[in-house]
């Protein structure tokens, strides 16, 4: 098969060169557009979920709230395929590779069109069951699953922007990222006031506002790697399974996308947990993960910056240049959650208000915040190690680390701590306790699969 491609010797102005020259301002460049994007998509759901409260009251907030980790445990295992994209995407990128870039780049997009196809029959089919699993009360189940099943109707135009925007991550643009969310953000909010408030129709049209920006953003993204000069290109003509490619995809997005959603699982579990404190218990939760949100998407920029820059230094077989990505986005990370998670808590009582003025709302929330956005660094810290080792090509060690540190042990918190004391902020201190295991034992993996990356490498460069 034939196809023409630009020769990798001329660097689009949304690029950025991670394989040469100082890192610190690069990595900033990168990361901080990317946490732009993180903080719209989360306000695509903030939005959701103001609205309803201020507009459709306790239960449709409630309703939203508790649908966002059991939406997450059904997508993660697809959106795990686009960290496969990623990762192989900067690699191939930074090794100059273009024929390996250009079957990955067209085999992701098909494959992001098929998940997102059949992530609506999953998603019609488990929402009222699933929802009933974890205990949802009666006042709040109807709303929830009408929410879920109008979220998952979306669901392509979602894995087409993920994936798209994975690879052009890869290559350092996280630009016009930002700009095709700005974009659809703005929709979103307009369609939720004018869908609420306008024609009254609730968490149906919170939903229908969310998937009309998500078909926004998706044909952005899709715009701009069709119409691109570079090597990552697009052609719609020659979309198509790479069964090679697949494979690699597979092998680092799987294992990703299981310990997104072994996440969920224990999630889940403490969402049914919350559940049982009732309706404003879970309006203020719903409340206060919306605010950590957004402390923890600034960290995840940093994360994905490791993943990236880690990818494409490997990639060109420059050992050195991966070790300062891992020390430095170390330095940043855990300075930005210090910042944010300390401050979001400081501010907790202003911006809980935000979402809801009923005072017993307002204190469920705050005390979430104390347990959860204040120590959210080590969160960071646990998120810069599994960047850094996906961006080595494993991604096995991070999920089986997930698997025990985070999720096993938040489950057994619940059944052994939490039933001892089965207090609200009990609950939640699960949540740094179990950051801080993943984080020692991923330091540790992180050096072993280092060095043997280095090991690989030296009989290429003999």
């Amino acid at each position: 098969m034939k196809f023409r491609l630009r020769p990798r010797t001329r660097r689009g102005t949304y690029e950025i060169n991670m394989t040469e020259g100082p890192l610190l301002g690069k990595l900033v460049r990168f990361s901080l557009p990317l946490a732009l994007s993180g903080v719209l998509q989360l306000l695509f759901n903030a939005a959701d979920v103001v609205v309803v409260g201020r507009f459709a009251g306790n239960q449709s907030l409630a309703a939203v709230g508790s649908t966002s980790a059991l939406n997450n445990l059904i997508v993660n295992l697809f959106i795990g395929l686009s960290i496969g994209v990623n990762v192989l995407v900067a690699r191939y990128y930074g090794a100059g590779q273009t024929r390996d870039l250009y079957e990955t780049v067209h085999t992701s997009m098909l494959t992001a069109a098929i998940s997102g196809v059949v992530l609506i029959f999953l998603g019609m089919g488990l929402s009222r069951p699933l929802l009933q699993m974890m205990e949802t009360p009666a006042d709040v189940i109807d709303h929830s699953v009408l929410y879920m099943r109008i979220i998952f109707a979306g669901m392509p135009a979602s894995m087409l922007y993920n994936f798209g925007a994975a690879i052009l991550r890869a290559v350092g643009d996280t630009q016009r990222p930002l700009y095709f969310l700005l974009t659809a953000g703005l929709i979103n909010v307009l369609l939720n006031l004018f869908f609420v408030i306008v024609l009254h129709m609730g968490v149906a049209g919170v939903a229908t506002a969310t998937v009309i920006s998500q078909c926004v953003s998706a044909a952005l993204v899709i715009l701009c790697l069709v119409r691109s000069e570079g090597v990552y290109r697009l052609d719609l003509k020659q979309l198509r399974i790479y069964k090679h490619k697949l494979k690699e995809m597979a092998r680092i997005g799987i294992p990703a996308g299981i310990q997104g959603s072994m996440f969920s699982i224990s999630n889940v579990l403490i969402q049914s947990t919350i559940n049982s404190f009732g309706s404003i218990a879970m309006a203020g939760s719903t409340a206060a993960g919306n605010i950590e949100g957004f402390v923890w998407t600034a960290m995840d920029a940093f994360t994905q910056a490791t993943q990236s820059f880690v990818g494409q230094n490997y990639g060109a077989k420059k050992i050195d240049r991966v070790s300062k990505v891992m020390w430095q986005c170390m330095i940043l990370v855990t300075g930005v959650g210090l910042v944010l998670g300390v401050g979001a808590y400081l501010a907790a009582k202003p911006l809980l208000g935000i979402y809801s003025s009923d005072p017993a709302v307002i204190e469920y929330g705050k005390a979430r915040m104390l347990a959860i956005s204040v120590p959210y660094f080590t969160c960071g810290a646990m998120g810069i190690f599994v960047g850094g080792m996906r961006g080595l090509g494993s991604s096995m060690v991070p999920m089986l680390n997930t698997v025990f540190s985070v999720c096993v042990l938040r489950v057994v918190w619940i059944y052994t701590v939490f039933a001892v004391w089965p207090q609200w902020e009990v609950l939640f201190i699960s949540y740094p306790v179990t950051w801080i295991i993943a984080s020692l034992i991923g330091g540790i993996c992180y050096f072993i699969i280092k060095k043997r990356a280095v090991v690989r490498l030296k009989p290429q460069e003999s």
